[in-house]
């Protein structure tokens, strides 16, 4: 470098160096005044300016860089009384010292007097939460979730560590495993599924507008049921909002927009009974067979929508806040795909389609109550009542194209077609009662009772299996007396569940602490079940077209003479309950950098199955499982400094058995796979060991990594039917099962203003990788298998966010999520015959893995108005299950036996805030 250029960067560097050295400085700590507890995320402002601030984990603070001048300097935050230091003088290179001690807000009113609680919302609190908390759980609030553009509580989830949603299914994954392996709560209690099929409810059905917070617990806690290995789900519903919401949204598919399905688009013939969601039977199954068409119908213009509404009311009542909030939302959303379907048995193709196509129609209707009496903040009675309301119409058509295979099909194998109509409707009720009651300084009480309901109906599926003998003719399928049908299925749960805790305060000093946590909890749920078949055996009937089915059906003369003969079985019938009452006992402690908690929790779980079903031998049967469990938790933190610390947990827990899983009655999906439930299945036993470091570098970041391993003893499968039926059934496959885990997850500000008003660049990256491996016991060992991975655990999950906000008033928000599950088992492989297992078996079928990536983008017009457009699942991964083929002659070979695309999902919409 020549002199003259090193001397005039001298000269700037001296410049800047003295532009800097003549800016003045504040800094200063913020605590709580009763608890002198430091408050993290406090808003520190130059009033006048836009330069601002917030404190960090440890409630300090600093400005620099402030040009000299006189100024008003305010400390606010959320619940607490703001402090303004009036004519503060900053003179350069000078820094002063302001510490502010905040009070809790409190608002008197007539003799009312109101203390506001700090807001689990934020961000900030929300990690300062995770931070002090001995287990290991995240939590992500409403307001990143508004700030992310997430819309509902799935897609939430998937915004935390080690947590994925699948596009295909919907179904969250916690560290790679699936449905099974975990439970959903809200407010702490459990909350049952929509979908007989699944074990937990469909979280798209929660909008963000429900949403206080949702938390997911990675580790097991004695106060929680123990029916979990990856975790549990925890939906806080909001309570209060005074802001009136009005939001309207249009939206639609890219496949719905192809001209032929924007023009004709297909539905169920249930349709013609659905008016605003609610579907009300015209026939019954019996009457149905001759009275109601078999023929499908179509929509115009299959646009989807949303509308939803929320508000809340402050009020006195005797002399104490009381609060009521509700919200409600109405959605309707239709998809369209086609793609192949193919079923191999004993390494032979055994059905194959190439134009498997789906036609579906969703509407869902749910809304929530909240009440919330306050008594002077000692005593809270909190009252929750959520209605959901489901709609599901699905039309599912394979062999249109007459190139339809289906072995040993009659009256031909070739020019297959199915037709499969099915409308399902669902109606849960949520009720909840809490109670929390601080009897002293040292001493407080929380309760809860839960009070479920459910109805889920197929009220009247119609399935039809034909062949397409030539452009004119059609003759219908009769292998059996039931490929032309009706069926009804009923399903009825109540569910009756609770908790009672008392926690005590026995020493707490600065740094030194000692709690006491016990209780009890416990869950009486029941179900009953029937599905009834209604047949029509069409044996030699001919028609013309596949699109006019009631050519044959609807004459009555058909059905008296030769060629037309309804066919009717005994109604399948299964009742069953579960009962789990459960004590436990936590303490919590910290002394100095070490702090944890360790607890021991009994539970007592009965199941009890009785069944009519006809394929089973004998029809009718009856199980009673009760399980004992002993259930240790041992959580440990070790703090290495203010902001980075070290955990271990160690526990063990289980996995209960559905009901669906343990009565051997036989569901058929639209494809035509039949899965079969197994009255010898029995519970499998965890035990969970984790440990993890994680840093906060800024109140608002997190880096974190943690191992996992688990141990699973009797480990819980779907499987493919060993014997001659090739379906699907569920099994304990072998003794024990190993799982390894690493993950990894950071959030961080790309762009980090110390003025909160400049716009702000976040990235949110997690990776989750896990090993498994389990054995197989000797009936299900096949072409010298002996080991397995587990069905439903995906090896590698990963989940980005990169968001972007300008801090204006008129705020503007932009995001990008991307989200990959790698290959997972759908169903584990068996020998089809014990004796010849080296020959004769079906290998393991493979979910493969994909990327989707969702794009949201929100603008604020006014203060009351703002706009929201989002493109999601935009490179339109296919969907695709592969199976290796092996024939016993030739080479082996990896089939493709379903694939198909979702489309991307597009929509716009429209929100006003009034009271805002």
């Amino acid at each position: 470098m020549g002199i003259k250029r090193l001397a005039l960067l001298t000269f700037f560097v001296a410049i800047s160096l003295a532009s800097i050295a003549q800016n003045g400085t504040v800094k200063g700590l913020v605590t709580d005044q009763m608890s002198n507890e430091s408050l993290v995320g406090a808003t520190i402002m130059l009033e006048g300016t836009i330069v601002g601030t917030i404190t960090d984990f440890d409630g300090n603070y600093v400005l620099p860089k402030i040009t000299p001048g006189t100024y008003n300097v305010r400390c606010s935050f959320i619940s607490y009384e703001p402090i303004t230091i009036e004519s503060v003088e900053i003179r350069a290179n000078q820094t002063l010292e302001f510490n502010f001690d905040l009070s809790e807000s409190t608002l008197q009113i007539e003799d009312i007097q109101v203390v506001a609680i700090a807001s689990r919302e934020s961000e900030t609190m929300l990690l300062l939460d995770q931070k002090k908390a001995s287990g290991i759980k995240e939590s992500i609030g409403s307001n990143r979730l508004s700030s992310l553009g997430v819309s509902d509580a799935a897609s939430a989830t998937s915004k935390i560590s080690g947590v994925t949603k699948n596009e295909s299914s919907g179904d969250v994954y916690i560290r790679g495993l699936g449905d099974r392996y975990l439970t959903t709560t809200m407010n702490g209690l459990p909350i049952p599924s929509d979908d007989v099929e699944k074990k937990n409810i469909d979280l798209n059905l929660f909008s963000t507008n429900f949403i206080k917070n949702v938390g997911i617990d990675k580790t097991f806690s004695v106060e929680t049921y123990a029916d979990q290995s990856s975790g549990t789900v925890n939906i806080n519903s909001k309570t209060f909002s005074e802001t009136i919401i009005f939001g309207i949204t249009g939206k639609t598919n890219t496949n719905i927009l192809q001209r032929d399905n924007w023009n004709n688009f297909k539905t169920t013939q249930n349709m013609n009974d659905v008016s605003f969601g609610v579907h009300q039977r015209s026939y019954y199954t019996e009457a149905a067979i001759k009275k109601q068409s078999w023929n499908t119908e179509t929509q115009k213009l299959p646009m989807g929508y949303e509308f939803s509404f929320s508000a809340g009311k402050k009020f006195k009542l005797f002399n104490n806040e009381m609060t009521v909030f509700a919200t409600a939302s109405n959605e309707n959303s239709h998809e369209y795909h086609q793609g192949i379907y193919k079923k191999y048995r004993s390494n032979v193709l055994d059905n194959s389609f190439t134009d498997a196509e789906t036609f579906g129609t969703k509407i869902n209707t749910t809304g929530l109550i909240n009440l919330t009496y306050n008594f002077n903040d000692d005593h809270i009675l909190n009252f929750n009542s959520l209605s959901i309301l489901k709609t599901i119409d699905q039309l599912y058509e394979q062999g249109r194209n007459g190139e339809g295979y289906v072995f040993d099909q009659d009256p031909q194998e070739e020019g297959a077609f199915i037709r499969d109509q099915n409308l399902k409707t669902t109606q849960i009720f949520i009720n909840q009662l809490l109670g929390t009651h601080a009897l002293s300084d040292k001493n407080k009480v929380e309760w809860a009772l839960g009070y479920n309901l459910v109805n889920s109906e197929e009220p009247n599926r119609i399935r039809n299996e034909v062949n397409i003998v030539d452009d004119n003719t059609v003759q219908f399928a009769h292998v059996g007396d039931f490929q032309q049908r009706k069926t009804l299925q009923e399903i009825d749960d109540t569910e009756l569940n609770g908790y009672l805790k008392d926690i005590l305060s026995l020493y707490d000093k600065e740094h030194k602490k000692l709690k006491l946590n016990y209780g009890a909890n416990f869950r009486v749920k029941e179900r009953t079940f029937r599905s009834l078949f209604i047949g029509v055996r069409a044996k030699g009937f001919q028609i013309e077209s596949i699109d006019n089915l009631d050519e044959a059906f609807l004459n009555t003369a058909n059905y008296s003479s030769t060629g037309l003969v309804i066919k009717e079985r005994n109604p399948d019938l299964y009742n069953a309950n579960l009962n789990v009452y459960a004590a436990y006992a936590n303490t919590y402690f910290e002394l100095n950098k070490v702090s944890g908690s360790l607890g021991l929790r009994y539970e007592m779980d009965d199941i009890n199955v009785s069944w009519d079903v006809a394929n089973y031998v004998g029809r009718t049967g009856r199980l009673s499982n009760s399980y004992n469990n002993i259930l240790p938790a041992l959580n440990f933190k070790y703090s290495i400094n203010d902001n980075s610390s070290l955990r271990m947990a160690a526990s063990k827990t289980i996995t209960l058995p559905e009901f669906k899983e343990l009565s051997p009655f036989e569901y058929v999906s639209p494809t035509g796979r039949v899965t079969k439930g197994n009255p010898s299945l029995k519970r499998s036993v965890n035990y969970n060991f984790d440990i993890k470091w994680e840093m906060f570098p800024q109140s608002n970041e997190l880096v974190s990594v943690t191992g996992f391993y688990k141990k699973i003893q009797d480990p819980i499968n779907l499987a493919q039917t060993r014997g001659s039926s090739g379906n699907f059934i569920y099994e304990n496959t072998g003794k024990k099962a190993d799982v390894y885990g690493l993950e990894l997850e950071t959030r961080l500000s790309l762009i980090n203003p110390e003025n909160t008003r400049l716009p702000e660049l976040n990235i949110v990256l997690n990776a989750t990788k896990m090993w498994f491996n389990q054995d197989l016991l000797d009936e299900f060992q096949y072409n010298n298998k002996t080991e397995s991975n587990l069905q439903g655990a995906a090896g590698f999950i990963m989940n980005a966010t990169l968001s972007f906000a300008n801090n204006k008033e008129k705020e503007f928000i932009a995001t990008i999520n991307g989200n990959y599950s790698s290959n997972k088992i759908l169903a584990l492989g068996a020998p089809e015959d014990y004796e010849n297992s080296s020959t004769l078996f079906n290998n393991e079928i493979i979910e493969k893995g994909f990327t989707s990536v969702d794009i949201v983008i929100s603008q604020k017009i006014s203060k009351t108005v703002s706009l929201k457009l989002s493109g999601k699942n935009l490179l339109n991964p296919k969907i695709e299950q592969t199976q290796i083929i092996e024939p016993l002659s030739g080479d082996a070979s990896n089939e493709l036996v379903s694939s198909y695309k979702k489309g991307i999902n597009l929509s716009i919409g429209v929100n006003i805030y009034l009271n805002n």
